[in-house]
């Protein structure tokens, strides 16, 4: 069937709108989606940019949320209806998902970068030629086919223009503290960079229980809604060393565990002197930097370490639910982050989103959706 879609030709191209994209037809595990809305996350942005290597063109976009429109005869969970947020493909079938661990899964890559289905085949052409695809899922269209294990189902009553971007930054940036370091009550975290992974990030640390909660950014009207959202402290770099900050609010101690966002080689370098004795520092941002690190002054007396996440260790069918509740109980206000786009906007919109403009645009693709029908 033909679709619209946001169609990147080249490299560093400007999303181009179009009608005539042909949408796979439906195998006998998959769902297909009427897209309502999509975040749009900084991963897109470096896969148009060409920071990974990914074929052209490509539809990007995988932090979608959508109605079921049909599904295949082997789909269990689902019904024409159901309200759903996208998010990664996991096999299901290799040792680390087997394991519960999605995020893991030794066909990671080939499921979800690789610009194909996961059977190799083309999940959208045009005029004949391949396009490629994001996450299994390529959610900038108006109309998706993705598969069971693709999919969360979500209550209808919450309104789905908002909830796209739980399926990868809020459960990235919340997953890593929930799923991944695990801090104790009363433990001291600290967060760089306060977009949306590390807003998401930073609430799921105060609600683990952490007593200190630090925000560490440069841009204020930020560090004011970190604040809002639950920081007991704030940093702007722009006017303090950051290392110093941390270790004045730490009794001198430095923080327990520190999560970076930026993938700014100074800051992850700061963050990692920002430790405590024994303190964790997560590194989870998409970027091609290098950081320098001697592994003796920096790590083996002071007992550091320097982790990677990847989608904040998450289960999505466990941790997204789980999201909603903590929304639904006024405990992560993620929605206070977005800024709603038309569809047609969509290059303005991520041009906010890398200039910083705004935290977490979200492309509203079915204008006539209307929340809680």
């Amino acid at each position: 069937m033909k679709i619209k879609a946001a169609v990147v030709d080249q490299k560093g191209a400007q999303f181009d709108i179009r009608d005539d994209v042909e949408l796979a037809d439906m195998q006998a595990d998959d769902l297909q989606i009427h897209m309502v809305a999509s975040g749009i996350c900084h991963s897109d942005e470096a896969l148009r940019k060409g920071d990974a290597e990914i074929g052209y063109p490509i539809i990007l976009g995988h932090e979608g949320a959508g109605i079921v429109e049909k599904v295949g005869p082997e789909v269990k969970n689902f019904k024409p209806g159901d309200h759903v947020i996208l998010s990664f493909y996991g096999c299901g079938n290799c040792i680390n998902c087997l394991k519960g661990k999605p995020t893991k899964c030794l066909n990671y890559a080939a499921n979800n970068l690789s610009g194909v289905r996961p059977d190799g085949s083309a999940h959208f052409t045009e005029n004949g030629h391949q396009v490629d695809d994001m996450f299994d899922q390529s959610s900038f269209t108006t109309t998706t086919v993705v598969r069971e294990r693709n999919a969360v189902k979500v209550p209808k009553d919450l309104d789905l223009r908002k909830l796209g971007p739980l399926g990868c930054g809020y459960v990235t940036g919340s997953g890593t503290v929930f799923n991944t370091l695990k801090p104790e009550p009363g433990s001291t975290i600290a967060v760089a960079g306060t977009g949306a992974v590390g807003l998401a990030a930073m609430m799921a640390g105060k609600i683990s229980g952490c007593t200190t909660v630090i925000a560490i950014d440069r841009v204020p009207e930020r560090l004011k809604l970190a604040k809002e959202l639950g920081a007991t402290d704030t940093i702007n770099t722009n006017d303090v060393d950051m290392v110093k900050a941390v270790q004045d609010l730490t009794d001198g101690k430095g923080v327990d565990y520190l999560v970076d966002t930026t993938g700014v080689t100074k800051v992850l370098e700061d963050s990692i002197q920002a430790l405590a004795q024994g303190g964790v520092l997560a590194a989870i941002a998409v970027t091609a930097n290098h950081i320098d690190v001697n592994t003796w002054t920096d790590l083996c007396p002071a007992d550091r370490t320097i982790i990677g996440v990847n989608m904040g260790d998450s289960i999505p069918q466990v941790d997204i639910p789980r999201l909603i509740k903590f929304y639904q109980q006024g405990m992560f206000d993620f929605d206070k982050t977005e800024k709603f786009y038309d569809f047609k906007d969509i290059n303005q919109a991520n041009a906010d989103s890398v200039s910083g403009k705004t935290i977490k645009p979200v492309l509203i693709i079915d204008p006539e959706y209307k929340p809680g029908e």
